[in-house]
């Protein structure tokens, strides 16, 4: 009986240490979205640009497009954002920011001193729009298909291997 008073509690220790190991082995950057593959969240937003202009998910129906949900306040938003600026260029898909929780002159300030790869960005000033989007925190990069469906969800920084070994495949899968 005094065994099993030292076994039980080195079996508990042991099946914890084994869900730890698990989860220290997992990527950040692959949470699993349960949006993927459903409709993209409606949403009407003004431009960052012209508050006068509004923008809807509804007038993207029919085109391949990407959302960047970005911030001036966000570091890591920074260092992905010269890679996006060169993506754009190529002209592969319509990109469209959300500025999420900003201030809108601090976002158009950054898109002026650091380049502005977007169609468009649209002004989520009180992060409503990016809630449904089920966003965790800026950076955060969405591919959306022709019928508005969510094709693909990244979570942090875009790098040049995301782009070229799981964004640049989608694209070709989705207008194929």
């Amino acid at each position: 009986m005094k065994s099993l008073r030292y076994i039980l509690p080195l079996l508990a220790f042991l099946v914890l240490a084994g869900f730890l190991a698990r989860g220290l082995n997992l990527d950040p950057h692959e949470v699993p979205s349960p949006l993927i593959g459903k409709p993209a969240p409606s949403f009407t937003l003004t431009r960052l640009d012209d508050e006068a202009q509004v923008f809807k998910r509804d007038d993207m129906l029919g085109k391949v497009w990407m959302l960047n949900v970005w911030a001036s306040w966000c570091v890591a938003c920074r260092e992905e954002h010269p890679l996006l600026v060169e993506f754009s260029k190529r002209g592969m898909v319509p990109i469209y920011g959300l500025d999420y929780k900003d201030k809108r002159p601090d976002g158009q300030g950054w898109l002026a001193r650091f380049g502005n790869p977007y169609n468009a960005s649209l002004f989520d000033d009180d992060g409503r729009v990016g809630i449904d989007f089920g966003v965790y925190g800026v950076p955060e990069t969405f591919i959306i298909d022709k019928q508005g469906v969510i094709r693909l969800k990244h979570i942090g920084p875009l790098t040049p291997d995301v782009i070229r070994e799981r964004i640049e495949p989608m694209l070709k899968q989705l207008n194929a």
